[in-house]
């Protein structure tokens, strides 16, 4: 398991990069490193692992040798779980085990609460992993979930936009806007719409 390969995962602002040991049909292992590191902290950690596993440290957004946000745009853990269930998507991983350093693991842990019905096994390294008080669990599984959801299937959407007559345009607008009058919908198309050649 001393070999390993360099992985690269498309995101709507570049990419997230990882590195992978052992064979892709092994047993699925992200390994998530902690603040400030890269997929670098488990390179002396996984090849004294059980091989039979395809393991896949990835680096964090605006780590290693990831893409940074966008400037100004924050590094929150939820975004970091976001990024787990784009590179588990793009691995069209199923269920699989995650293992997390410090940060990583509190990563791992929200998104074991978030989606347990991905995760088989969690392995916590010099971490308490993700608690919530109890009161907050039903909200937080409900919204914080369907948040990332909603992202993610828009994202693998992402057409190109429809184009319409100034006059289609406006009717939407309407329609979607019941308090705005036809004029005040009028002045709000001059500037929030683009003519394309399409329409």
């Amino acid at each position: 398991l001393s070999m390993f390969s360099e992985l690269k995962f498309p995101v709507p602002w570049g990419h997230v990069a990882a590195k992978a040991w052992g064979h892709s049909e092994g047993h699925p292992v992200l390994c998530l490193h902690g603040w400030l590191d890269n997929a670098n902290t488990f390179d002396k950690l996984i090849p004294l692992l059980p091989r039979g596993c395809y393991y896949v440290a990835m680096d964090f957004s605006g780590h290693g040798l990831s893409s940074h946000r966008p400037a100004g745009c924050p590094y929150h853990f939820l975004d970091y779980v976001t990024d787990v269930r784009r590179v588990a998507a793009a691995l069209q991983w199923r269920r699989f085990t995650l293992m997390g350093h410090s940060m990583g693991g509190a990563v791992a842990g929200m998104f074991c609460f978030l989606y347990p019905e991905m995760v088989d096994k969690l392995i916590l390294l010099e971490s308490l992993g993700f608690l919530l008080a109890p009161e907050d669990t039903e909200a937080w599984l409900k919204s914080k979930r369907r948040v990332i959801d909603k992202l993610l299937s828009l994202e693998t959407k992402q057409q190109t936009p429809k184009a319409r007559s100034p006059e289609a345009a406006l009717q939407r607008l309407l329609e979607a806007n019941s308090h705005l009058t036809a004029e005040g919908g009028a002045i709000l198309l001059q500037r929030g719409a683009t003519e394309t050649p399409a329409g």
